[in-house]
C-alpha cells in the first residue's frame, strides 16, 4: 500500500487540507473509490476506511491481480466534517457540484480540479454517495445513462437494485458524470446512513465493492454471494406524496411488500394530535424509500415504491 497526499490546499488559519489517497497494486489504473465529498458523509468515509482495511489484507496475501492498481480516497472535505457542516465551510458551496473543477477558480473549484486530476483515467470509478432526500432506503447502485455507460456492469455489485437515470443539467458538474465524460465507467453506491455509522450497512457496501472488483478480475476476494440485482429506471418508481404537513408516522418498513390502497403512514396535527390524513399506496410493490424525519411538509415524497 502506498499512502500519499493527492491534493493539498494551504490555509492561513488551519492546517493544510491534505486529501489522502491509498494505492494498492501497480500498473493499469483499474479502479478508483472515492468516499465523502461532503462534511456530513461520515458513513461514506467509514465504508472507504473498511475498503482500505480489506485491500491491505488482500495485498499482503498477494490477492491484488498483477498489473492492476486501485486507489481509495476516503474523504475530500474533512474541513467541513471537523465542524459539522455539510458543505464548504466558508461559502457553503458543494464540492460535488464543482467537477471537473478549475485551478484558477473559487476554492471548491480548485479542490475539485486538484482531486479530479488524480482520480481520472481509471477504468472504473466508484463513489460512495449520500442520498439527496432525508430517509431510509434499500442498498443500491446507480449509474447515469450516457453514451459511455454499461448498466449491466452494475449487476456485478450484487446489490438488491441497480438504478439508471438520465443526467439532469445540475448533474453535469458531479464527479460521477465527469468520470464518464472522461471515459471512466462510473457507479454510485448508496448505503443506509450518512451522519452516523451503521456497521451492518457498511459491510453490505464493502462486500459489494469487493464483489465487483473480483468480478472484474482486479482482486481475488472471497465474498459471500450477493443478490440477483434488478435494473430499473429511477423515474419509474412510484412516488407517494403527503396531502398535508405535520407529524409523520410510518406504518411500514423498508423492503416491505405493500398493496394498492394500503395505508403506509399517517400525518398528525403537531398542536392538537388529531390525525390529518393517511398516506396510501397507489400500486402494489416493494417499499424502496421512507422519509425518516418527524416533521413532513405538504406534498413531500413520503415513500418510493418499486413495482413488482
Amino acid at each position: 500500500m502506498k499512502k500519499q497526499i493527492i491534493y493539498s490546499l494551504k490555509s492561513p488559519y488551519r492546517e493544510n487540507l491534505d486529501v489522502i489517497g491509498f494505492t494498492f497494486g501497480s500498473g493499469e489504473k483499474s479502479a478508483c473509490i472515492v468516499g465523502s465529498t461532503r462534511g456530513n458523509e461520515v458513513q461514506q468515509m467509514y465504508i472507504c476506511s473498511q475498503v482500505v482495511h480489506a485491500l491491505k489484507k488482500l495485498e499482503r496475501q498477494g490477492e491484488i491481480t498483477e498489473g492492476r492498481s486501485i486507489m481509495v480516497v476516503p474523504c475530500i472535505n474533512y474541513y467541513s466534517m471537523n465542524i459539522g457542516k455539510r458543505f464548504w465551510t466558508m461559502d457553503n458551496t458543494d464540492i460535488n457540484r464543482m467537477f471537473p473543477g478549475y485551478e484558477f477558480g473559487e476554492t471548491t473549484q480548485r479542490i475539485a480540479d486538484g482531486v479530479f486530476r488524480q482520480v481520472q483515467g481509471f477504468k472504473f470509478g466508484i463513489q460512495l454517495a449520500s442520498f439527496y432526500q432525508s430517509g431510509d432506503f434499500l442498498p443500491h447502485v446507480k449509474m447515469m445513462k450516457t453514451e459511455f455507460s454499461q448498466p449491466e456492469k452494475m449487476l456485478e455489485f450484487g446489490l438488491p437494485y441497480a438504478l439508471t437515470r438520465k443526467p439532469r443539467p445540475y448533474d453535469t458538474t458531479t464527479l460521477n458524470y465527469n468520470w464518464q465524460i472522461w471515459e471512466t465507467q462510473a457507479f454510485s453506491v448508496y448505503s443506509y446512513g450518512t451522519e452516523t455509522v451503521d456497521e451492518k450497512a457498511s459491510q453490505v457496501s464493502v462486500d459489494a465493492i469487493l464483489r465487483f472488483l473480483s468480478a472484474e478480475g482486479i482482486v481475488r476476494a472471497n465474498v459471500k454471494p450477493g443478490y440477483v440485482s434488478r435494473i430499473i429506471e429511477e423515474n419509474t418508481m412510484q412516488q407517494v406524496h403527503t396531502e398535508h404537513g405535520g407529524i409523520f408516522k410510518t406504518l411500514v418498513k423498508i423492503g416491505d411488500t405493500v398493496y394498492e390502497g394500503q395505508v403506509l403512514g399517517e400525518v398528525y396535527n403537531p398542536l392538537d394530535g388529531e390525525k390529518i390524513c393517511e398516506v396510501k399506496a397507489d400500486k402494489c410493490g416493494t417499499v424502496f424509500f421512507i422519509y425518516n424525519k418527524p416533521l413532513i411538509m405538504q406534498n413531500s415524497v413520503a415513500y418510493k415504491i418499486v413495482d413488482f
